[in-house]
């Protein structure tokens, strides 16, 4: 069997900020909720650090599923905001629908809440339409870890990658020499990924004031 790596090219790919709102934030229960807050600022934000075509969408804002937090909209000020009255599949608005194919992207990042709805539904039709998918997990919310692993099984099915944010950020940079590279990305992941943000305060304070160990 011939495999063939299809990466993030950060030329060819749109990012979608799906249904990210505050009240259905609620429903994400399968991670903390700081990370699920964490991961979906993050998502937001590899499009502003990569310059990603971007385009938010929200479902029936105005009730309970409530808006998008005010921080992703600062982010993206610009970008195509589609609204959606009552269509739970992103891809059957016509607005947003056309938002995404007037990109001219054939690669697709995603993320939702909820991850076996708003997530999975859109990931599915954009592989029906043509499109490769990479579907950010981290960024992705659901009920609970049993509900998650069956959305994001149903998606690898379909031929859907599923990733953590660490490996779409990492994918896109490619090469820390690169632009975005180490001057963007660490303080990125200082922000947003604490594990490696640690390490890498941990390593200048080594170089600045360390004693070696003699190792």
């Amino acid at each position: 069997m011939t495999f063939t790596y299809e990466r993030i090219d950060k030329n060819e790919a749109v990012l979608l900020v799906i249904d990210h709102q505050e009240g259905l934030y609620q429903l994400a229960r399968d991670a903390s909720p700081v990370n699920v807050k964490s991961s979906i600022l993050a998502h937001a934000a590899l499009g502003k650090i990569f310059g990603l075509p971007t385009i938010l969408t929200t479902s029936t804002e105005t009730g309970p599923n409530g808006p998008l937090p005010k921080e992703i909209t600062d982010m993206h000020p610009d970008a195509p905001y589609i609204k959606r009255q009552g269509e739970v599949n992103a891809w059957d608005n016509p607005d947003f629908r056309a938002a995404v194919q007037a990109t001219g992207k054939k690669q697709v990042i995603i993320a939702g809440i909820t991850t076996d709805v708003c997530t999975t539904f859109l990931a599915l039709s954009l592989v029906e339409a043509g499109y490769t998918v990479f579907v950010n997990a981290d960024a992705s919310g659901t009920f609970d870890v049993r509900t998650a692993q069956d959305a994001n099984d149903r998606m690898r099915a379909a031929g859907i990658q599923v990733l953590s944010m660490f490996a779409v950020a990492t994918e896109l940079m490619r090469d820390w020499r690169d632009t975005p590279g180490a001057r963007e990305m660490v303080p990125f992941f200082d922000t947003y990924l604490p594990e490696y943000g640690f390490l890498a305060r941990a390593h200048d304070a080594a170089i600045a004031n360390g004693t070696p160990s003699g190792l």
